[in-house]
Formats: C-alpha cells, sequence, structure tokens
C-alpha cells in the first residue's frame, strides 16, 4: 500500500472485516461512498467496498503479472499498474461497467473517528459483545 498515491492510503482501512465495513458505510457514508480494505481471505488481495442502498457490495482487487484486477461481470479482466489507477478507472466509467456498483464518494479515514473503528473491530473479535472475565 505504501506505493500507492494518498487517495488510495486515505481510504485504506486495513485489517477490518466486513461487519466492521457495513457499519462504517452505513453510518458514514451514503449511496456511492466506498473504501478499501484488507481482504479477509486471499492474503495480499484487497476488496473495493462500495455502498448502494441497501447493500454493501465488496469486489476483490487481486494482482498477478499483468497488474491489479477485479473481474467484471462480462468476464473480462482489465489490469492496472496501481490500485489508484484502477479505482480512478472505474470512478470515471461508470456506466460501462454494469455490475459494478458507482465508485462516487471516498470515505476518508480522517472522517472517522478513530476511537469509533477501534470499538467495532474489538466488538467483531469478541463475537460482538465485551465478555468481562475472559
Amino acid at each position: 500500500m505504501e506505493t500507492e498515491g494518498a487517495a488510495v492510503r486515505s481510504i485504506y482501512y486495513g485489517r477490518i472485516g466486513s461487519k466492521v465495513t457495513e457499519k462504517l458505510l452505513e453510518m458514514f457514508g451514503r449511496d456511492g461512498s466506498f473504501l478499501l480494505r484488507d481482504s479477509e481471505t486471499v492474503p495480499g488481495a484487497y476488496c473495493l467496498c462500495v455502498r448502494k442502498a441497501p447493500f454493501v457490495h465488496t469486489y476483490r482487487l487481486e494482482r498477478d503479472g499483468g497488474g491489479w484486477y477485479l473481474q467484471d461481470l462480462r468476464g473480462r479482466l482489465l489490469r492496472f499498474g496501481t490500485v489508484e489507477s484502477l479505482i480512478n478507472h472505474y470512478r470515471s466509467h461508470p456506466t460501462c461497467h454494469q455490475g459494478v456498483a458507482p465508485l462516487s464518494i471516498p470515505l476518508d479515514r480522517a472522517m472517522v473517528p478513530s476511537n469509533w473503528i477501534q470499538g467495532l473491530v474489538y466488538m467483531e473479535m469478541n463475537g460482538g459483545s465485551s465478555q468481562s472475565g475472559q
């Protein structure tokens, strides 16, 4: 992630789970809000998560020898040298990619209180409730 520009680093939330992502986008976003997080299942991959009420759509970004890509629903792979160029492409061509929710509003980490994220991550790791004495 350190090779990416400031725009991508500002929307990168690291190792947060899907439940925390949904809450973040519900509380601080609106339709078209998006963020980037680590994939929970594929090491080295990212998830681009986009709010399009009533859902949060998640697209996995992976890298191979040709660059970063996400698979759109037509089965074609578009590859990009950076995650930022991939996101910029999908932001600037929303009608060309049916099946991909429009990316319009980056959910900058600076807009979300850090203690709010830490509290959600703690609850997610502990099954949704605090358990004292353990």
